[in-house]
């Protein structure tokens, strides 16, 4: 492992991905009319609530070590990089929504960029959890990784029946 991330940073991005994730949801539903794709947004944008709520729990929960930093970074190194992972996510930022939104022009636009969210969102914390040295913050991350894959899942069922 070359980086040492503290679980509860992760967490904290992992809350603004989801508040992002949602606003992406809300906002696609203006541009779809697929009754079907639709119905999942809607429920998605939920359950990133749902996951954000959960997500600020889990990070409560976390015992006090996993809010230290796990090596010394006196000029917060860590903290940048762990910023600059993030960046790198499809919707970091309520910009990015914003800009993605622009491009969707019907239900199977809005299906591919939700599911490229979730993807990067499964990718995003893999590699965190990768870097991540405390057990249970590394276990606390897995969840989320569980959560995620769910909602690629369920977008790829979809993306599949209005393709083939």
């Amino acid at each position: 492992m070359i980086f040492g991330f503290n679980a509860a940073e992760v967490f904290q991005i992992a809350v603004e991905i989801e508040e992002n994730g949602k606003t992406f949801y809300e906002k696609a539903l203006a541009k779809i009319d697929d009754p079907d794709v639709q119905a999942i947004f809607k429920d998605l944008a939920l359950q990133e609530v749902e996951h954000k709520k959960k997500f600020m729990e889990l990070k409560a929960k976390l015992p006090q070590q996993a809010s230290q930093p796990t090596v010394f970074d006196p000029n917060n190194e860590m903290a940048n990089y762990l910023k600059m992972m993030a960046d790198g996510h499809v919707f970091r930022t309520s910009d990015n929504v914003d800009r993605k939104l622009a491009q969707v022009k019907d239900a199977v636009d809005a299906l591919r960029m939700a599911m490229e969210f979730e993807k990067d969102s499964v990718i995003f914390f893999l590699s965190m959890q990768d870097a991540t040295e405390e057990e249970k913050g590394r276990q606390f991350i897995g969840l989320l990784v569980k959560e995620e894959q769910e909602h690629l899942r369920r977008l790829a069922v979809q993306l599949k029946k209005m393709t083939h």
